[in-house]
């Protein structure tokens, strides 16, 4: 059976050293490429068929511009409007990302925690300079509730502090460890699937059943692909919103 870690191996395409720092182009690195043209294509292509019946692919574009214009404007408020750009650019990187790794022989790049950290980082680093930008040390009374009284504030505070300083790790362990699980899983049925089908005549119709459940388990990605791309988004809505609209 084929090992199934091997799928999440950096391999470089095209090998490249600046001194002692690798800057090889990789797997990971073609496959965000290859995830970013396909985006712009697709997206430039639905943005030109503005007819007033609009073609499958306009409608594809509408609800996709849609879905985060109001996971933008429910999570964030009007003021949000200006993150808008980003949660798209974030949204789309991600959910291409999760689909194009269902692709045999591809690479799934969101199944790596150093993008997904990355990608967690750049929205904290966000919300953290936001703040700061547009209320000043304001900002810092996020970490310190109205109402509460005086005696649980060596409390709370501490708490608001560590809820705020491990959204960077929750964010980015979720979407790492559902691609890597869920990736993991198929391979080691289709490996099942393959074993029984090198038995012989009893073994490919004993490989049927595994082939059978990793049909319903790619069904299942499918949808966990979406899921955890839009998740994402919508989580880092929730956390910008602080910085237009700062909880007392």
């Amino acid at each position: 059976m084929a090992n199934p870690i091997h799928q999440f191996a950096i391999e470089p395409k095209i090998p490249f050293a600046l001194g002692n720092i690798d800057l090889s182009f990789t797997n990971s690195a073609l496959w965000m490429v290859i995830g970013a043209v396909l985006s712009i294509t697709f997206l430039s292509m639905a943005a030109k068929q503005k007819s007033l019946v609009p073609g499958r692919m306009q409608i594809a574009g509408e609800m996709l511009y849609e879905v985060v214009a109001g996971m933008v404007r429910n999570n964030i408020g009007i003021k949000g409007r200006q993150y808008f750009p980003f949660i798209f650019t974030l949204f789309i990187f991600i959910l291409m990302g999760n689909v194009l790794g269902l692709i045999p022989y591809s690479f799934t790049y969101t199944s790596h925690l150093a993008v997904t950290g990355m990608l967690a980082l750049i929205v904290f680093f966000m919300v953290f300079f936001f703040g700061i930008f547009y209320h000043g040390l304001k900002f810092f009374s996020l970490f310190v509730p109205s109402g509460a009284p005086l005696w649980l504030m060596p409390f709370i505070i501490p708490l608001e502090l560590i809820s705020f300083f491990v959204r960077p790790l929750t964010l980015s362990i979720r979407l790492f460890a559902n691609m890597m699980a869920g990736h993991i899983i198929l391979k080691v049925v289709a490996g099942f699937a393959v074993a029984a089908a090198s038995i012989g005549a009893g073994g490919a119709l004993l490989g049927i059943f595994p082939v059978v459940i990793n049909i319903a388990l790619l069904v299942f990605e499918c949808l966990v692909a979406v899921v955890q791309a839009y998740v994402f988004a919508i989580l880092s809505c929730v956390y910008l919103k602080d910085t237009v609209d700062l909880h007392h």
